[in-house]
Formats: structure tokens, sequence, C-alpha cells
């Protein structure tokens, strides 16, 4: 079997970029992605718009060439999956890594639900988008109850409880609310995120002020039923309302049992995986981290314009090693 110079998990934007990293120093190198090119940007909402500007999502200093000031979703698929394409990288998709081992000979056996490899080097980059952050709550596995949002359209003239306060949720609560839903948000804050993009901001807050939207502040949401759900108020009071679906928008995290399971360690309270911030690789020498899967349930922390630095670091390290 090939022994690969590296392998890397993940075909999202930092995942492709370190494949260019390791194309340019030509170092034999193969993506593992258990969906498509750029999995997570394509299970976005079909209408998101990036906070950021093109320049900044660019990699390898290609060019990204957008009509709008802020890109949006098909300006990032057909940018990303244009690179991979014209760039002929080595991509497996719909192929799923199971299990990373070490053998004696420092080599890493990587299985996957479809062959299995060897490596010198893996690099993990697999973002945070794959498992949602679970309320735990009575009746959040009932069918009405989405952890995904992509178009508002379904959710015409139907009684929408919105969960959150960040951009996916106040994205869901202003979209829904414009194809006719009525939306009631429920928000564990005193308020919107500052977080939420500036120039929609001040849409969902007028939206609210005017009570075409209405908010329930410091309040949480406690139990799912069938055709209602009863939450919990600022002073402590129950309220039971109607409802035909639950947006839960309450954030996403990385596949910390997969990290586990590599040998990685993880701190106890935001399971930040153990990293060398010079050079990204991990207590298991040889296993690297890329991309928004550094900081734990910290997602926050990384994204595409602060993480494209992680694949140069990363193939220094390895080019270095090989001296």
């Amino acid at each position: 079997m090939e022994i690969l110079d590296i392998l890397i998990i993940g075909a999202g934007p930092i995942g492709l970029n370190c494949a260019l990293e390791a194309k340019k120093n030509n170092l034999s190198y193969l993506i593992i992605e258990k969906g498509t090119i750029v999995n997570s940007l394509y299970n976005y909402p079909l209408y998101m718009r990036f906070f950021s500007t093109a320049e900044k999502l660019e990699i390898d200093e290609i060019p990204f060439i957008s009509a709008a000031p802020k890109p949006g979703r098909q300006d990032a698929l057909e940018y990303y999956q244009g690179i991979a394409r014209h760039k002929n990288l080595n991509i497996n998709l719909y192929e799923k890594v199971l299990h990373i081992s070490k053998r004696e000979e420092e080599v890493f056996e990587i299985e996957t639900s479809k062959s299995k490899y060897l490596a010198k080097n893996v690099i993990i980059s697999t973002g945070f988008y794959d498992l949602p952050n679970l309320m735990n709550i009575p009746g959040e596995n009932l069918e009405k109850v989405k952890h995904y949002y992509t178009e508002p359209y379904p959710y015409a003239k139907q009684k929408i409880v919105v969960v959150g306060s960040s951009n996916s949720s106040v994205d869901a609560a202003l979209e829904t609310y414009r194809k006719g839903a009525e939306v009631t948000m429920i928000i564990r804050h005193s308020e919107i995120s500052e977080n939420v993009k500036y120039w929609v901001k001040p849409d969902i807050e007028n939206r609210i002020a005017e009570g075409s939207i209405k908010a329930h502040f410091n309040s949480e949401l406690l139990e799912i039923k069938e055709y209602s759900v009863i939450f919990k108020d600022k002073n402590g009071d129950l309220h039971e309302i109607e409802n035909d679906f639950v947006l839960a928008m309450t954030g996403y995290l990385p596949d910390f049992d997969f990290l586990k399971n590599a040998g990685i360690d993880l701190q106890e309270e935001c399971l930040k995986p153990a990293y060398n911030s010079d050079t990204m690789e991990t207590n298991i020498p040889n296993l690297y981290l890329a991309g928004v899967v550094c900081g734990g349930k910290d997602t926050h922390l990384w994204f595409i314009e602060n993480s494209r630095i992680h694949a140069e670091m990363i193939v220094n390290n390895i080019l270095l090693k090989d001296e």
C-alpha cells in the first residue's frame, strides 16, 4: 500500500488549502471527505451571505471574484469547487473516516467507510457543522424540530419558534417572517447578539420593536410538544404557545469523540484540543489540526479568514522534519 506524505480529513476551504500547499511542495496527499466539496458550505442556508468580503475568503492567492460586496453561499461554492476542479486536487468524496491509528513504524493507518490508507502525516480539518448543539429537552427529537435551516418557503403561514439570537437565528426569523410565518424568538440572553451582521441587526431589532416578530429575552425553551411549546420567561413564569415548527439555531460542535479516539488530548470544560500554536501539531506527533476544529466548543474563534495560515504552518513543519 502506498504511504502518503499527508492525508487530509475534510474538503472544506482549509482542507483544500492544505492540499494546495502540499501540491506546491511536491508532497503526495489525499483528501478524504464524507460529503461533497466544501460540504458545510453546501448545507448553509441557500441565501446566506458571509460577514467577510471576498478577498478574505481567498486561498492560495487565487482571486475570489464576487459581484456583491459580501459573497453568498453560491459564490463560495463556485469558488472553492472551481479551485478543486481546475487544480485537479486528489479528493475522495462521500467517504467517511472511521478511525486513525499509529503503527509502530510511525505511520498512520486511516480506516474509512470504503478503504484503508497509510500516511506519514494526518491533518484533521473537519470543521464543526456536523453535530448540532442539542438543547436536551423533551420533544427535541420530534420531526417538527429543525437544527438546520435552508430556506423560508416551507414555513409560510406556520407558527414558528426560533431558538437563539445568533446570525443563523436572526436570518431564519427574518426570512420566515417575510414569507408569512408567525415568528416567536426564544432567547437566553437579554438582547440580540452583538456578533450579528451589522447590516442585519437593525432590521431584526426594528421588527421586534414594532411587534412583527415576537421575542422573549432571558427566556428558555423547556419542552416541545406536537402542537405547542413550553418556555420559561425572565420572571420564571411558564408559558405554552401554539407551534408548528421549531428552528433550533443553537449552534454546532466538532466531533469530539473522533478527536479523542485519535488520541488527541482535550481540555475539560471547553474541549479545546491540544496543539502547538506555532506548528498546529497535536500531542500526537505528525497529527495536525487546521481550521475551526482547533477551537473546541468555542467555534467562533477560528473561521476561514484567520485560519488560512494553518496550511502553510503545517506543511512547513512537515518539510522541516524531513530535512
